[in-house]
């Protein structure tokens, strides 16, 4: 038999549930300019506390299961444990004994009882990720769980009481699926007391600038990698690509942005995934992306002002924007903020690098008049600004020709 999925714990606070599993994030769903994903939120918050089945529908990678943690974190269950089962991953036989456990004897190899998830996950949420692909069979006795809170172990005779709250999710047509008889109508009204649907990432284009920030500064700090910034032709590029892998794509894809450093196999990728589906037509600019690039140059001018302000002192920023030093930090990577008190350092190393250019043409030009020039040694050109190698030259002694 193959082992138990790993049982997860999800809180926004630094809490661990019963289980001590580490916390999750959801940073993610919160990256959002989009009605349809504001409106998710909305709904989230209001159906959380009710303790009810809960559909998910949308497309493979568009943060079905980050929606499940967060109703079950917001949910009077959160100290309870959350589980998830991927209904698509084992064969029938299998998920039933991993769902409602199994006795002794029940099967070859069963030498000792084993309970199962929904055992497990009392007082708790469990997500049974891709249901559409449950069997009719398995698909009954998970109504009987839905309608009674009750169900046997494969080869018991013991009705067993659970108290848990289902959420499923799947990604297939639903509709088609019922037309067809894939997916049970009672099983179907059963689940479907509340329903979400999340947006595909090519419905909501606008977000696709602050995902890529996110996931950037999210992997160069996983993979140890320095952060790099995404030219105009690759973040067009993004823009217009359709995403069919939706956000879970969008990261893979930020992935190896950063750790190729190449921006042209980037744009090659892009081009050729779109050239190989349907075309999407190039998105025009409307109401949404405006309202984004204007809050961004409103967000970006306000923190340079009060950097201005503060004498470029972070921590004194941070507090007087009301944020935390890291998201300060992370704001002014994202528009390309420099310290303006290291400027002089760049001018100093272009002064470095101008020097010998400058010192031949002067001894050129020295020569021409047949004037020589007092050579000039230096300790430290990096010390050396534009404006104080000007003046030298200036002030520099001449020597009148014989």
């Amino acid at each position: 038999m193959s082992a138990l999925p790993n049982v997860i714990s999800f809180k926004e606070s630094q809490v661990t549930g019963r289980n001590g599993a580490q916390t999750a994030s959801a940073e993610e769903l919160r990256l959002t300019l989009n009605p349809a994903m504001e409106e998710l939120h909305k709904q989230i918050e209001r159906i959380a506390p009710v303790d009810v089945p809960v559909l998910l529908l949308g497309e493979s990678g568009v943060g079905k299961e980050f929606v499940a943690h967060a109703l079950h974190a917001r949910s009077l269950r959160s100290r309870g444990p959350f589980l998830k089962v991927n209904c698509a991953a084992l064969p029938s036989e299998l998920l039933e004994s991993e769902l409602f456990g199994y006795e002794a004897g029940a099967f070859t190899g069963a030498v000792r009882s084993k309970p199962g998830q929904f055992e497990m996950c009392d007082q708790g949420t469990i997500l049974l990720d891709e249901i559409g692909e449950m069997t009719s069979t398995l698909q009954a006795k998970l109504l009987q769980v839905l309608q009674d809170q009750q169900f046997s172990r494969l080869g018991g005779r013991r009705m067993m009481t659970v108290d848990v709250r289902i959420l499923a999710a799947t990604n297939i047509n639903i509709d088609k699926a019922l037309e067809e008889k894939v997916f049970r109508p009672d099983l179907y009204y059963r689940l479907n007391t509340i329903t979400l649907r999340i947006p595909a990432l090519r419905e909501r284009r606008e977000d696709i600038p602050a995902f890529l920030e996110y996931f950037m500064g999210q992997l160069s700090e996983q993979l140890g990698c320095p952060q790099r910034p995404f030219s105009k032709q690759v973040m067009d590029a993004c823009l217009r690509y359709s995403w069919p892998g939706n956000v879970r794509e969008l990261k893979n894809f930020v992935c190896r942005y950063l750790v190729l450093a190449d921006d042209e196999a980037a744009l090659a990728a892009l081009r050729g995934r779109n050239a190989e589906g349907a075309e999407e037509p190039t998105p025009k600019r409307g109401m949404r992306q405006l309202v984004y690039s204007i809050r961004a140059e409103a967000e970006k001018r306000m923190i340079e002002e009060s950097l201005a302000k503060a004498r470029w002192n972070r921590t004194e920023t941070a507090g007087a924007l009301r944020i935390s030093t890291k998201t300060l930090w992370n704001k002014m990577r994202q528009y390309g903020i420099r310290d303006s008190s290291r400027q002089s350092e760049v001018c100093d190393d272009k002064a470095a690098r101008e020097l010998p250019g400058m010192a031949a043409g002067a001894q050129h030009a020295a020569g021409q008049q047949g004037k020589t020039a007092e050579p000039c040694t230096i300790e430290r050109v990096g010390a050396i600004s534009p404006l104080k190698l000007a003046r030298r030259g200036a002030c520099a002694p001449r020597t009148a020709a014989v």
